[in-house]
């Protein structure tokens, strides 16, 4: 391969390189209902149901830092997030693959404890560990996990069942992760320049959990079914709000607009940022690692979720030609651009 042919994975970004590679897969199997583009791939299981299943990996060095990540809320973490997607399928999560490459440096008691947190996340979703894989590996800790999960066929909620002026709803809030690591990240540098400084997190008990060990929205489900609100369109929010955003109005075909003074952010998100020179709404935006579930509902179905704690209303869907904006305390419109986590920019992955 010549140089001047050469284009960098940085340069396309990850979804890039996803459409890249996948543009030549064919659909071969008619029980295969769809396939790469969504949050989980759909598998006609009979007539009225479908398995759904999505796979995501956790590397060292990229996603995840030794220093300051147990092992057992690790292994909880890797289940999480994969379950998220079931979820963000609207579908239940029921089985789980784990696939392990280590490096020598890691002895049994160090695997035992990533599993223990590996089989607490399995109890509290009730979901079963049926299998994976292990090999070594030579340079640190990687663990991949394959979520397969069911949903009524007529139940499944893609990216790209919204339409013009539903309203965009997101649960919890956002932006915590994002501190949270921001807090890892600042004592570690601390102790890197000084052993014998001891990490000063007192206070930041919810942002460090909400990174360490985040919860995938399986309850949100339950509410939703409870209130009669069925989803048009709906993604789990890994990336940040804006890239997810993006991921909803390209599928679905349409614009945006959400508003600075909607986004749910917790009190203590916007003091760590302002004490860290952020703009909370930015970490909202682009931060990630929510697992917060976002997605678009019919406007009479307002009255139902009104006032529901889980819920937001932070937008509407417009017309595919009106762009991506959101509206600041102000009411200026501010284009929206999708600069959550890229697993190949340089800086993010610390290379």
């Amino acid at each position: 391969m010549s140089e001047d042919k050469r284009t960098s994975l940085e340069e396309i970004g990850e979804f890039g390189l996803i459409d890249l590679l996948t543009k030549k897969a064919k659909k071969r199997q008619d029980s295969t209902i769809f396939g790469v583009g969504d949050d989980a791939a759909v598998i006609e299981k009979n007539a009225d149901d479908v398995t759904l299943v999505s796979t995501d990996s956790l590397i060292e060095g990229i996603h995840f830092n030794m220093m300051y990540t147990p092992l057992k809320h690790l292994g909880y973490k890797a289940v999480v997030v994969n379950l998220s997607d079931i979820y963000a399928m609207n579908g239940t999560a029921e089985q789980i693959t784990v696939s392990l490459a280590v490096s020598s440096r890691f002895p049994k008691e160090a695997l035992e404890e990533l599993y223990d947190g590996i089989h607490t996340a399995c109890e509290i979703y009730n979901v079963d560990l049926v299998g994976g894989d292990t090999t070594s590996s030579l340079a640190g800790l990687m663990i991949s996990v394959t979520a397969i999960g069911s949903a009524k066929k007529d139940e499944v909620v893609y990216r790209s069942g919204a339409k013009e002026n539903e309203l965009i709803v997101v649960t919890g809030d956002l932006g915590a992760a994002y501190m949270g690591l921001q807090v890892l990240e600042r004592e570690k540098s601390v102790y890197k320049a000084n052993p014998d400084i001891q990490p000063d997190l007192d206070g930041f008990d919810y942002l460090l959990e909400r990174q360490l060990k985040p919860e995938a929205r399986k309850d949100v489900l339950k509410f939703l079914k409870e209130l009669d609100v069925k989803p048009t369109a709906m993604i789990d929010v890994s990336d940040g709000l804006a890239s997810e955003l993006f991921h909803l109005c390209k599928n679905s075909e349409l614009g945006c607009q959400v508003y600075d003074e909607k986004l749910p952010i917790d009190t203590k998100v916007s003091t760590t940022a302002i004490d860290f020179n952020v703009d909370p709404a930015t970490c909202a935006l682009n931060g990630g690692e929510d697992y917060e579930l976002l997605f678009s509902i019919k406007q009479e179905d307002f009255d139902k979720i009104k006032g529901n704690p889980h819920m937001t209303v932070i937008g509407h869907f417009t017309s595919k030609d009106s762009g991506l904006y959101m509206i600041d305390k102000q009411g200026s419109a501010i284009e929206l651009k999708a600069q959550g986590w890229n697993h190949f920019n340089k800086e993010e992955t610390g290379k």
